[in-house]
């Protein structure tokens, strides 16, 4: 790449990183590793995992599954909201009166247990090897597909308001300079708005003495990512062989809904870009990939990974989708992983700017859904399509913002949890299988303009 290239526009409006010039794709790059950070650095936060192993593993994961997807989906892989459930079962964090405790020596069976759940991803993927594509995707049409990718970002969405809600005006100035520079911005400024909004807002809380930076003075400039001690290796031998069992059982059956999230993630990845990654290079892979990811992450001590929806909308945001700055976010959340205090500074940056910025991400998410359904033709004036829809959303939103945000069962002696989305997604696709009148089928060779290749039934061309 030559450095000296000129932003150029292509006929739909999607920049060519090819000719952005190094610095600049390097500034892409770095801007994914920014709109990732915030959510991934929380789930250990959360569980009591380590910070900077979840790092590497996000980025190491990421390149994992860029290989196995042969380079082809932008996609970055970082920690999954969707296993808190099961790391809580495991070793809680708190007593039943509310009060922090340390269970971290309890953590490496829950990481037994969500590498274990990471295989189901391996089985789904042979299965759709073997079976085909079409045999799953009949299961996810547009219908189905849409309203999840919808509520992938209004699920998303409380997080974001109760960020910006610790410092307003912080979460406006992020808000704002995104929004300016994408609207009005000239060139780069146009095509990297969220580093833009994250270090203008970080900036001013710093002026404003808003930013404690005591954790970057007493951290350490370098430190080896990775702790035996709280890997699962440490206790598949000599360790508690009922625990290990019991963190199987419970948390196995998480990756039910996390696999059809990956689903709904691919589709929204397809719709943002405007290629069908589930036919090329296939929904197999992606699995696959993704499985891999989550089971190497987790058996080193870090959280499962998953496909990152604020990378999605960082993708619908600057149109630039290229993989190659996906990889180079990667690479940054690698290097990052072995400084404890460039990790302390990232860390210490304002949670009102993560909730600006993630605020505009993760309304970015439902508007590819909202596009989804649109260039796909759903027809509403079909009762069972509204019914679908009004059911995934409700669901999804409902059981997520309710007191307990999951519907939890008993199942002999262990709790099952499924986390809202996991029970619309589950909805949709069941009443899309058993209602009559479906009037899409899956057309593998010819795709729509939103990647995802659904074709109205007497409308293929």
């Amino acid at each position: 790449m030559g450095n000296k290239a000129k932003v150029s526009i292509g006929e739909n409006g999607i920049y060519d990183a090819k000719v952005l010039g190094t610095p600049k794709v390097l500034l892409l790059g770095l801007q994914h590793m920014f709109a990732m950070f915030g959510a991934t650095i929380l789930v250990p936060m959360l569980t009591g995992l380590d910070v900077s192993t979840t790092l590497l593993f996000a980025g190491l994961g990421t390149l994992l599954f860029h290989f196995i997807t042969k380079g082809k989906v932008p996609a970055f892989l970082g920690s999954s909201f969707a296993f808190l459930g099961g790391y809580a079962a495991i070793a809680p964090m708190t007593d039943e009166a509310g009060n922090a405790i340390s269970n971290k020596e309890l953590l490496p069976y829950a990481c037994f247990g969500v590498a274990c759940a990471g295989l189901l991803y391996l089985v789904l993927a042979l299965l759709i090897k073997i079976f085909g594509t079409s045999k799953v995707m009949q299961f996810f049409p547009p219908i189905v597909t849409g309203p999840i990718i919808i509520a992938i970002g209004l699920t998303l969405s409380q997080s974001a308001i109760d960020n910006c809600a610790q410092d307003w005006l912080i979460a406006i100035v992020a808000i704002a300079l995104v929004v300016v520079c994408n609207i009005w911005g000239k060139g780069m400024v146009k095509i990297v708005p969220i580093i833009i909004g994250v270090i203008g807002s970080y900036a001013l809380a710093a002026v404003l003495n808003r930013v404690d930076f005591t954790p970057v003075a007493e951290a350490a400039w370098f430190g080896v990512p990775i702790h035996w001690e709280q890997t699962a290796f440490s206790v598949l031998v000599g360790g508690d062989a009922s625990l290990l069992i019991t963190a199987v059982i419970t948390i196995m059956p998480i990756a039910l809904a996390t696999m059809v999230e990956h689903i709904g993630d691919i589709s929204a990845i397809s719709s943002t870009v405007g290629i069908n990654y589930i036919k090329n290079p296939g929904l197999h892979r992606t699995l696959l990939g993704d499985g891999l990811a989550t089971i190497v992450a987790s058996l080193f001590g870090a959280p499962a990974n998953t496909t990152y929806g604020e990378n999605t909308g960082v993708l619908s945001l600057t149109k630039v989708f290229d993989p190659m700055v996906i990889r180079i976010a990667a690479g940054f959340a690698i290097l990052f992983s072995f400084s404890p205090k460039v990790a302390a500074i990232i860390g210490c940056m304002p949670t009102a700017t993560c909730g600006g910025v993630s605020l505009v991400l993760y309304g970015m998410i439902s508007a590819v859904g909202v596009r989804n359904i649109v260039e796909t033709q759903v027809d509403f004036t079909k009762s069972r399509n509204v019914i679908i829809a009004a059911l995934i959303l409700v669901l999804s939103i409902g059981i997520n913002y309710s007191a307990a945000g999951a519907i939890s069962f008993p199942v002999g002696d262990l709790t099952i949890s499924l986390s809202g989305l996991a029970v619309g997604a589950l909805t949709g696709i069941i009443l899309n299988a058993i209602l009559p009148g479906k009037d899409y089928s899956y057309n593998e060779e010819k795709p729509d303009d939103t990647g995802v290749c659904f074709a109205v039934k007497g409308q293929e061309k």
